[in-house]
């Protein structure tokens, strides 16, 4: 293990080139041609079988044959943000950054790749190498990198499927590895409450949606608190509110809208939120009114499968040390990771990146990471493949 992580610190260098360039030139999701073209680029150098074009932009790698198959994923689109930092490598592209660590990811990844490809006695079998697009959003038909790459067959024959997530606000080196749900269900809604718009000098001649606004607002509000099982976790959260026009002091709008977001673990809450939040705005109806709701279904909670879990966290002990792993409260956030371990049993651990005394929290526009961690999850990308290979063989 110590010349694994030994490999990796030798590329700390090549990491950073890598990250730095990669955070220099970030690109939105479903438009990263130029980070798929170096990764690309890198990969073939490699030696390896490398596929464009997966999932729009896309890149597919394999290492070795036959089976078992272990997959190791990376996702690589930035976010609509102005970056803040006044660093030699912010972003060159106006409005838009990496502030989630994806550039991280992808440097990560590419490293496993060269310690792997370097690796004299890898164990038997195929390792493949997702880079993903577009993880922070869907297209226009509602779905993100992963799902398509599930969809195309990017999955199919895997035994097992791992990534890495940086935190940028937990201390280096540390690693969260939960056992179970990971990350939330994540469900989106859409309402538009309608009434019948008036003169606001007589609104009994109208429906005035603003009221109906307000019994549906607390009704929504009452949904996790007294319709779903307080022992199963759950969020429902209003995100905006519109209604009305500037300057119409004297004007009953005709309808009213808000949207939010739910998020849940299991299916059978994710499935009594959306139930009970159709529940909680059809009383605009009762009162005279009525609605409109759009549910927009999103990705799937992730699910570390235990066994995965457990055997990678021992691996994570001998690699970083016994202190390495630290408990952790999973996430009310959202990974479509998820699509990749609904297909295959596998994990996703979160990674420390603290980078100073500064609060860098994620999808902000300080967002930056230390990195020191780059050699450590290329070292832990690269055990994990070949943990995992040798697990599934072991399989009967």
């Amino acid at each position: 293990m110590s010349v694994l992580l030994n490999e990796a610190n030798a590329l700390r260098q090549q990491l950073v080139t890598w990250r730095r360039d990669i955070h220099q030139h970030p690109e939105l999701g479903f438009r990263e041609t130029r980070t798929a073209a170096l990764v690309a680029r890198e990969l073939q150098a490699l030696g390896l079988e490398v596929m464009t074009g997966s999932a729009k932009t896309g890149v597919v790698a394999v290492l070795g044959e036959g089976s078992p198959v272990v997959a190791l994923r990376a996702d690589m689109d930035a976010l609509p943000l102005q970056e803040a930092n006044h660093v030699t490598y912010a972003s060159q592209t106006p409005g838009v950054m990496h502030a989630c660590g994806h550039d991280a990811h992808t440097a990560m990844l590419l490293g496993a790749a060269r310690v792997l490809a370097n690796m004299k006695d890898r164990p038997a079998g195929e390792i493949r190498f997702l880079f993903q697009p577009c993880e922070e959003t869907h297209d226009e038909e509602g779905k993100s990198g992963a799902q398509r790459m599930v969809e195309e067959g990017v999955l199919d024959g895997v035994d097992h499927v791992f990534a890495l997530h940086v935190d940028s606000e937990m201390e280096v080196g540390k690693v969260v590895a939960s056992k179970g749900y990971m990350t939330a269900n994540v469900d989106n809604f859409y309402a538009t409450i309608i009434g019948k718009g008036v003169h606001g000098a007589h609104p009994d001649q109208g429906v005035d949606p603003i009221f109906l606004l307000g019994q549906v607002i607390s009704a929504i509000q009452g949904v996790v608190a007294r319709r779903i099982d307080p022992i199963k976790p759950a969020v429902l959260t209003i995100g905006t509110v519109k209604a009305g026009l500037e300057g119409g002091e004297n004007v009953i709008p005709a309808e009213a809208r808000l949207t939010g977001t739910m998020r849940s673990y299991d299916s059978e809450t994710r499935e009594n939120l959306i139930t009970e939040l159709e529940r909680a705005v059809s009383v605009a109806r009762a009162l005279g009114g009525d609605y409109v709701l759009e549910i927009v279904r999103g990705c799937p909670s992730t699910y570390n499968d235990p066994d995965v879990a457990e055997v990678l966290s021992e691996r994570v002990k001998v690699l970083l040390g016994e202190n390495a792993i630290i408990p952790h409260d999973v996430s009310m956030g959202g990974e479509d990771f998820s699509f990749m371990t609904s297909k295959a049993p596998g994990a996703m651990f979160m990674l420390g990146a603290k980078l100073d005394h500064v609060q860098r929290a994620h999808h902000n526009p300080v967002f930056d990471i230390s990195e020191d961690v780059l050699p450590m999850g290329t070292a832990l990308l690269a055990d994990a493949a070949v943990t995992l290979l040798k697990r599934a063989a072991e399989r009967p």
